[in-house]
């Protein structure tokens, strides 16, 4: 597998919605070998799911309890997100955790738990869209220790310096999430670190995403510098992750369903370890 890194993407629900056993799991993973523990980000779900956790407590529990893994919220919808307010976290828990966040975010889905409209939160997709270009732009001036201002559609900030600064630089790598034939998240996921491709159904899908991301980003100069880009493959457990690394997957993550996906479970897949 090369250099291709191994996660966990939990779905901390009911049985994992203990931050405690949460962070118990990921220094296990730790001991075992893998590279990165990443966490669902909603509100609610639906039945029979009841307790639902918040995604950055539980990051924070992790980030005590190890030292070496990546880890973050695998997708925040920033548009249900004060950026502000993520600005300031995402800085903290990466100091907390000494430079080992990642933040993924995407357009987010009402689908299903209806975290968007029982709350009064933006439905409209397009509206979420450029909410979340607008957050993800004041983040990228926040994480930089510069002033920020900043006069959008939706958010204005006028004159704040969001200090103390993450540790990693010039800030916390964004990982986008796009659907397989969605041109403007495949545009939006090449202008940051990283693209989360959603729903994929084989790793002929990633090889054409992983082929038009680079493309975009060598045409607006992105990859100049010959930096890293993450392309991420997440997988039901038991998926053979090789046929999507050589489609040019640079992580791979084990997503667990949303049913039935108990503390035995992740342990099982724990104890198995990483293929490499």
């Amino acid at each position: 597998m090369g250099h291709v890194l191994s996660g966990l993407f939990l779905p901390i629900f009911d049985d994992l919605a203990d931050p405690a056993t949460v962070a118990q799991l990921a220094a296990e993973a730790e001991e075992s070998g893998w590279d990165g523990v990443f966490v669902w980000d909603h509100v609610r779900w639906r039945e029979p799911v009841i307790d639902v956790a918040d995604p950055w407590i539980t990051s924070a529990a992790v980030a005590v309890a190890t030292e070496r893994i990546r880890l973050g919220p695998m997708v925040t919808p920033l548009a249900r997100r004060r950026p502000a307010k993520v600005a300031k976290e995402s800085a903290t828990l990466d100091l907390l955790c000494k430079g080992r966040l990642t933040l993924g975010v995407g357009l987010g889905s009402d689908a299903f738990g209806n975290d968007f409209t029982l709350m009064g939160e933006e439905a409209d997709q397009r509206r979420r869209a450029r909410m979340l270009d607008e957050s993800l732009a004041i983040l990228v001036d926040a994480w930089s220790g510069e002033v920020v201002s900043f006069c959008g559609e939706f958010y204005t900030i006028e004159g704040v310096r969001f200090m103390p600064r993450p540790v990693q630089r010039p800030g916390v790598p964004v990982w986008v999430a796009a659907s397989f034939g969605k041109s403007k998240p495949m545009e939006r996921a090449a202008r940051y670190e990283g693209l989360f491709p959603v729903n994929l159904e084989n790793p002929e899908q990633l090889e054409v995403m992983a082929a038009e991301v680079i493309s975009l980003r060598q045409a607006s100069g992105k990859d100049a510098g010959g930096g890293a880009y993450d392309i991420v493959a997440a997988l039901p457990p038991g998926t053979d992750p090789r046929p999507f690394s050589k489609a040019g997957a640079t992580w791979w993550v084990v997503e667990f369903p949303w049913k039935g996906t108990s503390i035995d479970v992740v342990r099982g897949v724990i104890g198995d370890g990483p293929m490499r």
